[in-house]
């Protein structure tokens, strides 16, 4: 249950990191904001996007880091179905069935005819 609400909060989270990253703006933008670009008359002011973006930023990092380290450590000490079949050590013990009849001890082969012994020696072709 842990395990799949810390998914979600993961997905969210990094949701979120993705968005604030892409609407941030870059260092020289502010370069062109002084010459009236247009792009100082933000929702959070000239100065104000800044602290808030970095901080809010910095924050959704922190947290995608720590909840990557918590899945990673709760996917590391979960053990799989298939982990069994990798384990060599101990022998795989051999069942014989029952249903399947013992086999005699001359094989039969359908393809080979089987010899007559009473045929004699001049029966063969030379």
């Amino acid at each position: 249950m842990l395990y799949e609400i810390l998914i979600v909060i993961y997905l969210i989270v990094a949701l979120a990191l993705i968005g604030l990253v892409l609407i941030q703006q870059g260092k020289g933008a502010d370069m062109g904001a002084s010459f009236g670009a247009g792009s100082s008359a933000t929702i959070f002011g000239s100065s104000g996007s800044g602290n808030f973006m970095t901080r809010t930023t910095t924050w959704l990092a922190v947290a995608f880091f720590a909840i990557s380290l918590v899945l990673g450590n709760l996917t590391a000490n979960r053990i799989k179905a298939t982990d069994e079949w990798n384990d060599l050590s101990t022998p795989v013990e051999q069942q014989i069935p029952t249903d399947v009849p013992a086999a005699s001890a001359e094989p039969k082969n359908a393809d080979v005819p089987a010899a007559d012994e009473d045929k004699s020696d001049s029966d063969v072709p030379n």
